[in-house]
């Protein structure tokens, strides 16, 4: 068991061998280190002033990620380099993309600037070339700009990215590779003492030890909620646990009908995986907050979380997701659904948590659709998210149907009646689906709150499983954010 925290910072190591659990990356940042740079702006995660780059060694090379430092525990970054915007210029030269922005008038009070600058140099130095305008506008969604300067930000951006990938990235120290392999030892971390700590297990069997052991403590995998806990509710977090450094949590593993995702699979690294299974999960997860956040948040987080309007349970629930679940040496498997209990409350007992997840594939007659409804396009709480996997016939007649919402109820559930009465209908006849919808009426009962009112939600909620049913029977939607491309419309039918 190690008992320093150790991670690369302006050149050096760091080694920390006692630190507050609860202590953000962002204060040590500006506090201690006096690294001013990355601004507090929001303090959730929201508006990317903060943004920094970790460098990690993953998959047999280093790998660039922009984060929220504001929302990041302190502990979290072992193993990692940290590199701020006080990081880019090399001996009085600045980096090419601070280069740009100054060409191109970019800057305007220069507040956000910094964490702007972070999220194209990530960008500048991971993303595939040529870059569209469309990737850009993705690289730049957790980022404010409050003068609203993201004309010449785009044009500056545009002209950088034009560049090719840098063999050397130029920043941080030399022999990156060689120094980050070293820092990643496996080891078990722990920091502080019985009544107040900070673990970080490396494996497996001590996670589930400690998470046993310690059943009041508060697991964390990605914090980008847990977070929001610390800096905005104030909690004080004596013990906390994080899953984020069990390699045997990060699997993603994938057949013909199944694909299983780890606990602590980042929604960044899971993108691909959730794509290939349908157009509209692509769709979702690029919605599905910023870059920093899917680089931070974790699947099993999002699941173990509970929230009503999480984006992720709805669609997974539709497709007939199993959730697996740990503690100490014994393991469970449960419908996810049977997972929601109520508002706040899941099927977990104190100690237990969220190993991993399997989805089911949609198979031959199986066709899938997802929508999510929020107040704005990028990086936004769903107000309504609607899912809904519909099993055709030979006759093209509806013989199951899995209809999951989101924001409709105190947690996330199926449609149950509204399922029932689909149950044999003809795809291709919308008249004979009145009853389908008017059923929704009975599965929910919604309240209203600051993103809508009840009976918004409901004629919402009415409306997308109507479009999805017009879609799958032939129809060509015209309020689509994203296209269906006829190979990805055609992969499971």
């Amino acid at each position: 068991m190690r008992r320093s925290l150790r991670f690369i910072f302006q050149g050096s190591l760091v080694e920390l061998n006692e630190i507050d659990p609860t202590r953000m990356l962002l204060e040590w940042l500006r506090e201690t280190r006096r690294a001013t740079g990355a601004k507090e702006g929001c303090n959730e995660g929201d508006c990317g002033a903060c943004t920094i780059i970790l460098a990690r060694w993953r998959d047999g090379a280093v790998r660039y990620q922009p984060v929220n430092a504001c929302i990041l525990l302190l502990g979290m970054i072992d193993g990692c380099e940290v590199l701020t915007v006080e990081d880019l210029a090399r001996g009085g030269s600045l980096h090419p993309i601070q280069q740009a922005i100054a060409r191109h008038h970019g800057a305007q009070c220069g507040f956000c600037t910094p964490g702007i600058v972070m999220s194209l140099v990530a960008a500048y130095l991971s993303e595939p070339r040529p870059v569209s305008r469309e990737t850009i506008a993705e690289c730049l969604a957790g980022n404010l700009c409050r003068c609203t300067g993201y004309r010449p930000i785009f044009d500056a951006a545009a002209e950088a990215l034009a560049d090719p990938v840098p063999v050397d990235p130029g920043i941080g120290i030399p022999g990156k590779a060689a120094a980050l392999q070293a820092l990643a030892d496996g080891r078990d971390l722990l920091l502080g003492h019985d009544d107040r700590f900070f673990a970080a297990p490396a494996q497996l069997d001590t996670l589930a030890e400690m998470a046993a052991g310690h059943p009041e403590a508060t697991l964390v995998s990605g914090a980008t909620d847990v977070g929001l806990w610390i800096t905005k509710k104030l909690q004080d977090l004596p013990k906390i646990i994080t899953l984020n450094r069990v390699e045997a949590l990060k699997t993603i593993a994938e057949d013909e009908t199944t694909l299983f995702l780890g606990a602590s699979v980042t929604h960044g690294e899971a993108m691909p995986a959730l794509g290939r299974i349908d157009p509209d999960l692509d769709t979702l997860m690029k919605r599905f907050a910023s870059r920093q956040v899917r680089a931070s948040g974790t699947i099993g987080g999002n699941i173990a979380n509970g929230s009503p309007i999480g984006d992720l349970a709805p669609a997974l629930i539709a497709l007939g997701c199993t959730l697996h679940l740990r503690h100490g040496a014994e393991s469970r498997d449960i419908p996810l659904e049977d997972f929601f209990i109520a508002y706040g409350k899941q099927d977990r007992r104190p100690g237990e948590w969220v190993s991993g997840l399997t989805i089911a594939k949609p198979g031959p007659g199986s066709h899938f659709r997802c929508f999510k409804i929020s107040k704005r396009t990028d990086e936004d709480i769903s107000t309504v998210l609607g899912a809904f996997r519909i099993e055709l016939d030979e006759e093209r007649r509806i013989r199951s149907a899995r209809i999951a919402f989101g924001g409709m109820a105190a947690t996330p559930r199926r449609a149950a009646k509204a399922e029932a009465a689909l149950a044999g209908l003809p795809i291709a006849a919308p008249a004979e689906w009145a009853a389908a919808l008017r059923a929704l009426a009975e599965d929910f009962q919604p309240i209203s709150d600051m993103r809508a009112t009840a009976g918004y939600r409901s004629r919402v909620a009415r409306a997308l499983l109507g479009k999805a049913l017009t879609e799958i029977g032939g129809a060509r939607s015209l309020t689509r954010i994203q296209p269906r491309g006829p190979v990805a419309e055609t992969a499971h039918v």
